[in-house]
């Protein structure tokens, strides 16, 4: 097929060009920012610049129209937040090729913080108590028990925003920007990438970051495997009819249980621990299943020697050393230079902008309700 994959910025996006490209498929990528890792990589045939996702929607919607006529697409794969504005394209005039994705509302349902804690609670899966705010006398009514607490925008990414059990909750939660208050779960998190058609999961790859950058990426992470989130995946895919590409913030109790944080419609670091084009290929268009083949620590090593230091002063060496590098693949050895470029057109949008990388890495992209 002639794929065109969107958000090429993110090495989620890269891993997948490279399995599409290994198992045979023509692989266009196509983002806002020009110096993407993906567009250095063999595995893609063209590169598209297009306009922010979050601009001129209708400037934005007539660049993917003509990506998808002049590049003769099959199939169009969203791997970031641009998925809802994709989404949006195809609720008002579906153009030639397919969305792999949710309908709009599925997408936006699972994306809101609040709403995504309703539809898992309404599977019968447990949750931790969530409370929307969209008030300050909302926020009044949890305020004496700010301690037990987390406190999140319902529209947000990479824990941005985030109060964990504060002292002081210094937010003024709104119809246009509500938050939730969420009970904190003691336990281990665990991150989940799942790949599902029609409800039924076809990928699944759990895995435990253990460096971030700031607070919420994880930048480097190792596979865990328990048959309890398969369950939840599960029964969350078949629940609400899930196709397409869908990640979950879960933690895991001291007794096995799994309780969500919140979801992420999109690709994520999980999809690293797939390595053969083949299989993978396969299961990603609804033939048959794909269990992850890689193990051991996984990292953007670029990334880790930016953030890690002063998460883990001296075990990051060890970890740099003992770790795979997910921008390496065989005959590719591009994007991992091409990064080094990446980074810093990132990161002069964070001076122009004046925030953080990880912010300027998806201004242009945020859905935000």
């Amino acid at each position: 097929m002639r794929i065109l994959i969107t958000g090429a910025r993110a090495p989620a996006a890269l891993h997948l060009a490279r399995l599409m490209h290994g198992a045979g498929h023509h692989v266009v990528m196509a983002d806002s920012l020009r110096r993407t890792v993906s567009a250095a990589s063999r595995a893609c045939a063209d590169y598209v610049i297009l306009p922010p996702a979050n601009g001129d929607f209708t400037t934005y919607a007539t660049a993917i129209r003509s990506a998808i006529i002049d590049h003769h697409i099959d199939l169009v794969v969203p791997t970031c937040e641009e998925v809802f504005f994709l989404a949006k394209i195809w609720a008002e005039d579906p153009p030639d090729a397919p969305l792999l994705a949710p309908d709009q509302a599925t997408l936006l349902s699972a994306h809101n913080k609040h709403a995504f804690i309703q539809t898992a609670m309404g599977l019968g899966l447990p949750v931790p108590e969530t409370t929307l705010l969209t008030s300050v006398p909302d926020l009044d009514k949890v305020r004496d028990r700010a301690r037990a607490l987390v406190f999140k925008p319902v529209w947000s990414r990479f824990a941005r925003d985030v109060l964990i059990r504060p002292d002081h909750v210094d937010i003024v939660p709104s119809d246009e920007r509500p938050w939730v208050a969420q009970d904190f779960v003691a336990g281990t998190e665990v991150c989940v990438y799942a790949m599902a058609h029609a409800g039924r999961v076809a990928a699944i790859s759990a895995y435990r970051p253990i460096y971030r950058a700031g607070k919420g990426a994880g930048i480097a992470f190792v596979p865990v495997s328990d048959p309890a989130i398969d369950r939840f995946v599960a029964t969350f895919a078949a629940g609400t009819g899930w196709t397409g590409q869908i990640s979950f913030d879960l933690m895991q109790q001291d007794d096995g249980t799994i309780l969500p944080l919140e979801c992420n419609p999109r690709a994520t670091s999980g999809i690293h621990f797939f390595r053969d084009p083949d299989r993978f290929a396969a299961a990603f268009f609804g033939q048959g299943t794909v269990a992850p083949d890689c193990t051991g620590l996984q990292a953007v090593k670029l990334a880790l020697l930016l953030y890690g230091p002063a998460q883990q002063p001296f075990g990051v060496w060890r970890d740099l050393w003992r770790a795979g590098d997910v921008m390496r693949w065989p005959g590719d050895p591009a994007p991992g230079r091409q990064q080094f470029a990446a980074t810093l057109e990132i990161a002069g949008i964070a001076l122009r902008r004046r925030m953080s990388l990880t912010a300027a890495s998806t201004h242009d992209i945020e859905w935000d309700g």
